[in-house]
């Protein structure tokens, strides 16, 4: 779950995640007939394969494990035949990761079969690969940077451009009594639809012209918003706003990394809120579910920020809340929200744990995260 850092990470930006205990488990065992079969007891479609079968999406759920095996295969790592049962507690469509989630324990799993391994930067990146092409989910490397590398009781500020990170741990000051609480709005949020990828189209637009006025600047990692004004004239008001947002982002990351460090609770809340209305009126991706959720935490009292994380059209809020304050938040967040759309808002209390590990089990490998 991304703490702030929305729309940043393709295009250089910084974010800064957290793993949360949810999991997706891949388990990987001998195949008795020399195919390859991916299940999951989430889906009644099982996919097979033959040695010697090309890849193609078949747009359902295997194409996030079929893109990873294509991407290991491009690298010339291959696994003996094998069979692979997925299962898990990922709420689809809300924000939470649940594609990368799979690809990463996916990779971890054929990995081990195929006795081979890779750097955490290398299976980000082949993961981010398989979403890309082979799903057609244009995401950036966040969502896949963050399974695989979180560590419990830190967020994990991330430089997209180059994958340098660092830990920051949550524990400082007021930080010590406040607990994360993520709210399903219960519409779901997909990134393979039009809406995310016509914004990429609009920030890369942007960004061209950027790099055509300033050619020191490789991407919007290294624009400011000062140029960003300057350029407004040479494009449409769409692009201004979308860069607009990702440029003031990569700053309110960079001051949250500062709150964190010195257990501000209150100044990281202030920039949670300052990103959401960014999202709602620069980005454009939120909707009505969510700006009422962030209103109405807002409100509530022990509640210190609150925003949008994700893709965006959906999915969850995050709420950073006084631990003595949550069920009373969960109450009334929750009631206001029944009032309002007649729907039933999940509520899930977080932690920040540690991100792919990897379980030996006697008669498999079990890659958990």
């Amino acid at each position: 779950m991304n703490l702030i850092g929305e729309h940043t990470d393709y295009t250089g930006g910084y974010v800064l995640p957290i793993a949360i205990p949810f999991y997706t488990r891949a388990t990987i065992g001998p195949s008795d007939n020399g195919d390859i079969s991916f299940r999951s007891e989430l889906f009644a479609q099982e996919r097979k394969l033959r040695s010697g079968d090309h890849l193609l999406p078949h747009r359902d759920w295997s194409d996030y494990p079929v893109g990873v095996l294509a991407q290991l295969r491009a690298l010339e790592i291959d696994a003996p035949p094998f069979v692979m049962e997925l299962s898990g507690n990922i709420p689809f469509g809300a924000g939470l990761s649940s594609s990368a989630s799979v690809e990463v324990a996916s990779c971890l799993a054929m990995l081990a079969w195929a006795a081979q391994s890779l750097s955490a930067d290398a299976i980000s990146l082949l993961c981010q690969r398989a979403e890309n092409q082979f799903v057609g989910s244009p995401c950036g490397v966040m969502d896949q940077f963050a399974v695989t590398a979180a560590k419990a009781g830190h967020a994990l500020l991330l430089n997209t451009r180059d994958l340098s990170f660092e830990l920051i741990p949550m524990s400082a000051g007021d930080l010590r009594d406040v607990c994360i609480v993520a709210c399903n709005s219960m519409v779901r949020h997909s990134i393979t639809d039009g809406s995310y990828g016509d914004r990429r189209a609009e920030v890369e637009v942007g960004q061209e012209i950027l790099r055509q006025a300033y050619p020191d600047i490789r991407d919007l990692g290294d624009a400011t918003l000062a140029q960003l004004e300057r350029s407004s004239n040479s494009m449409s008001e769409v692009s201004l706003k979308r860069c607009r947002h990702i440029l003031s982002e990569n700053l309110r990351v960079l001051e949250a990394r500062d709150a964190l460090l010195q257990g501000d609770a209150v100044e990281l809340g202030r920039l949670m809120l300052e990103s959401h209305l960014s999202q709602k009126d620069n980005f454009e991706c939120s909707c009505d579910e969510i700006d009422f959720l962030v209103d109405r935490a807002a409100s509530l009292p022990g509640c210190f920020g609150a925003r949008m994380t994700g893709g965006g059209f959906g999915g969850c809020t995050v709420n950073l809340v006084k631990c003595d304050a949550v069920e009373g938040f969960r109450a009334a967040l929750a009631d206001g929200y029944q009032r309002q759309f007649g729907v039933e808002a999940e509520m899930y209390v977080c932690t920040a744990v540690d991100g792919a590990i990897a379980l030996q089990a006697a008669s498999a490998v079990e890659d958990t995260l």
